[in-house]
């Protein structure tokens, strides 16, 4: 890993998460390069990072044995049409929606009927902290060792894996991708009620972070199932029975559920519209 050559097509946000990951887990800067036409965006990853930048996409392509697609998914289609791709590198997209097939055909791999090694990779927003969770689907032309990169390049910044359907990626926008967004807006929802009931602002604010943070380490470092976890935590006839019942008489499971089935309905409707 520390001898791959990366470099980052796009230098956004996820862009400088992943750049920040792979370095503090020891790639050499001078292995790592991006490009992007916004001179400030380079000069503030060249100043932060140490690492190689240019203004044209190309470089980086010619340059790397792994290229990061790292573009919003509306523009990824003319930067991948403006390259000329190498055959011996691996392209990794972080571009949400956008299949493979749309990648490869937009990199210029049915044109000359050489296949491309690509990897579609569906990062979540708390990846800007170091703790995403990343799903990779890779097509059949990544050989092991570009699978095992991508992952590497992934867990710099959280958790990372596999699905072999890439059908299943709609799903995993509806969970993971989509996910973060669902508990904000449970936060929203408890801190309100807080605040009803009497707390003040920022103590409904804190208490309901904390209480998140603290279910969630539970639920990842204590090797019990969620629904173990509740049941230990709600006592017969007591106040957090009465809150769980409130829940579920009000729907809340089919409620979860039709709502990541409308989203993975969405993914599928917006992956058909961008990957034309």
């Amino acid at each position: 890993m520390n001898k791959l050559k990366i470099g980052f097509i796009g230098a956004g946000n996820m862009a400088r998460s992943l750049i920040g990951g792979l370095i503090a887990s020891g790639l050499p800067a001078e292995n790592v390069m991006a490009s992007t036409p916004d001179a400030d965006q380079l000069q503030a990853l060249s100043d932060d990072f140490g690492i190689q930048t240019s203004p044209d996409n190309q470089d980086t392509v010619d340059q790397s044995e792994v290229v990061v697609l790292a573009v919003k998914p509306q523009v990824l289609k003319p930067v991948c049409q403006a390259l000329t791709a190498r055959h011996d590198s691996l392209y990794l997209s972080v571009a949400a929606g956008i299949p493979t097939s749309s990648l490869g055909r937009w990199l210029g791999q049915e044109a000359d009927g050489a296949p491309l090694a690509i990897i579609r990779a569906m990062p979540n927003t708390p990846a800007l902290l170091q703790t995403g969770a990343t799903v990779l689907y890779a097509n059949p032309q990544t050989s092991e060792g570009q699978r095992e990169s991508a992952e590497a390049i992934m867990r710099a910044v959280g958790l990372a894996l596999w699905v072999e359907k890439e059908a299943q990626m709609d799903a995993v926008t509806a969970l993971s991708g989509s996910g973060p967004a669902y508990y904000f807006l449970f936060m929203e929802a408890m801190i309100n009620a807080a605040q009803e009931l009497g707390l003040s602002a920022d103590s409904a604010r804190l208490l309901t972070v904390q209480t998140a943070f603290g279910a969630a380490k539970m639920a990842l470092e204590i090797d019990e199932e969620p629904a173990t976890l509740r049941q230990n935590v709600t006592s017969p006839g007591g106040t957090t029975e009465r809150a769980i019942q409130t829940f579920q008489q009000g729907g809340l499971e089919k409620l979860v559920a039709s709502a990541l089935t409308a989203a993975r309905d969405r993914a599928r409707e917006l992956a058909e519209e961008l990957g034309k």
